[in-house]
């Protein structure tokens, strides 16, 4: 941000609900199917069809409401939100807003180390439009995405950055996927983010114009378009121009933000409520039973995995990047002595990661048992396999689906040498060879040192628990001296 500026972001989130039908129809939510085969009467606006609302919409929208810490609406309202496009059947969404479902909340996530919190406004039920489609100079109307279920998250203008929105934007998706009210798929628009972007000159308690990019269905793009936009602005003010209220699409291939429309007021929309749906009602005793099913919430474990393990913040923040890595990661550690849960959280979150990546695998595909992984780890602990060749034996336990660890130990030839006769003919084999190393770790260079141990490994194959090479390494530079210094006199 250019000094004397100050940004002022707020954002609006359209979260699918993972519903198997729609929210006001029982037409399937099913992704990529053909045009128009995931439709009924009632998402084409037949005459005197009827919309009949998803009580599954609405214990989702509960859910988050709870996990925000939001006041949830006892008696909330459907309305009719009038604006005229092809792919908008009835020419109204039904959405709410004078009195949505939820209202205030925050989502808190931490930012470079410190915790940050978004105060939200509310958050609201409302259907999706269709799309138009365009080819070859014709254009059509698919409306299998009509009626699909949506949450709209609602923040305070109150983020300040670029990277504050695309933190906020990565911890609010991690908390609907964790709470299961949404897929986060995002290349299938599950979760798409507006940004609405303003600046003014720094110490002003006046908000500036804004404008509203739509869309943005990548957390990279959403911090890149605020940031092109919020340094457009700035041009423009800065060149003796001003900012015209308006939606805005992002060019991710240009990165640029373009006009796309003059941006509507909700006076345009001429809200009312819609007469084909009831008062929401919602009671005490359904909140509670809600509250009763919810899981502990991704902020919670953290600072949990923090305070009961020996692991850093950062290890926490890796094993809660969802909720089936922090259960299969907990899971793991049952069969762990205590104080070793570093050495799992890294197992996890650099070898098992490295192969799901690979092989474009989420931990609900990893095939390896939480107790396999922790009977590996067992060995590295006890010094029955060294770190190098156990993340050896993951590997050929993923890629084979070979799971007996003590057979590929064998197999493989990776046990630890425990003989001290064989250790000492090795090590005194790398002296040998590296007779200029010796000589330097003998003058004060401990880095040397460092260099035979490894040379010490690759001549085991990684069989020599490390502990023992230290000691008995140093045993026989001594010897080697002295013989040295026997035939020097």
């Amino acid at each position: 941000m250019k000094s004397g500026w100050e940004i002022v972001i707020g954002l609006e989130t359209h979260v699918q609900l993972a519903t198997n039908s729609k929210i006001f129809s029982s037409s399937s939510t099913l992704f990529g199917s053909q045009p128009n085969k995931q439709t009924n009467e009632i998402d084409m606006a037949l005459p005197g069809s009827m919309p009949s609302l998803n009580s599954k919409t609405v214990e989702y929208a509960i859910r988050f409401g709870l996990a925000a810490g939001a006041t949830i609406s006892k008696n909330s309202v459907f309305e009719r939100k009038h604006y005229f496009y092809p792919d908008l059947p009835k020419g109204y969404q039904i959405s709410q807003f004078r009195n949505p479902i939820m209202k205030n909340g925050a989502i808190s996530f931490y930012m470079d180390g410190e915790e940050k919190e978004v105060k939200l406004t509310q958050a609201h039920l409302e259907e999706d439009a269709g799309k138009s489609l365009h080819k070859n100079y014709n254009s059509g109307i698919d409306l299998n995405r009509a009626g699909i279920p949506l949450l709209e998250i609602v923040t305070e203008p109150i983020i300040r950055s670029a990277k504050e929105a695309y933190m906020y934007a990565k911890a609010l998706h991690n908390l609907v996927v964790w709470l299961g009210i949404c897929d986060g798929n995002l290349q299938e628009g599950s979760f798409r983010c507006d940004a609405n972007v303003s600046v003014r000159k720094s110490g002003s308690n006046i908000l500036g114009t804004r404008t509203e990019i739509k869309n943005l269905n990548s957390f990279r793009f959403l911090e890149k378009a605020i940031i092109f936009e919020s340094n457009r602005q700035i041009k423009l003010i800065e060149n003796g121009g001003h900012v015209i209220q308006e939606t805005r699409l992002y060019d991710a291939e240009n990165d640029e933000t373009r006009s796309m429309r003059t941006k509507e007021s909700a006076t345009d929309y001429r809200y009312f409520p819609d007469p084909d749906l009831q008062i929401l009602n919602i009671s005490n005793e359904y909140i509670s039973k809600i509250k009763e099913s919810m899981p502990e919430l991704p902020l919670t474990r953290i600072k949990r995995f923090e305070s009961d393990y020996c692991i850093s913040r950062e290890e926490a923040l890796q094993m809660t990047v969802n909720i089936q890595t922090a259960e299969y990661f907990e899971s793991v550690i049952k069969y762990i002595p205590k104080n070793y849960e570093k050495i799992v959280s890294n197992f996890i979150s650099q070898e098992l990661s490295t192969l799901m990546n690979r092989d474009n695998k989420s931990i609900k595909e990893n095939k390896i048992t939480s107790y396999i992984l922790a009977s590996l780890i067992n060995r590295v602990i006890d010094g029955s396999i060294s770190n190098k060749n156990a993340k050896y034996v993951l590997s050929i336990m993923w890629d084979k689906g070979q799971y007996n660890i003590d057979e590929i130990i064998k197999e493989e030839g990776l046990d630890q040498i425990n003989d001290i006769s064989i250790i000492t003919e090795i090590i005194d084999g790398v002296i040998s060879k590296n007779k200029i190393a010796v000589m330097e770790y003998l003058s004060g260079k401990e880095k040397a040192f460092n260099s035979l141990i490894g040379q010490v490994m690759k001549a085991s194959n990684g069989r020599i628990n490390p502990r023992d090479i230290n000691a008995m390494l140093k045993h026989s530079i001594e010897l080697y001296k002295k013989d040295l210094e026997k035939v020097e006199t």
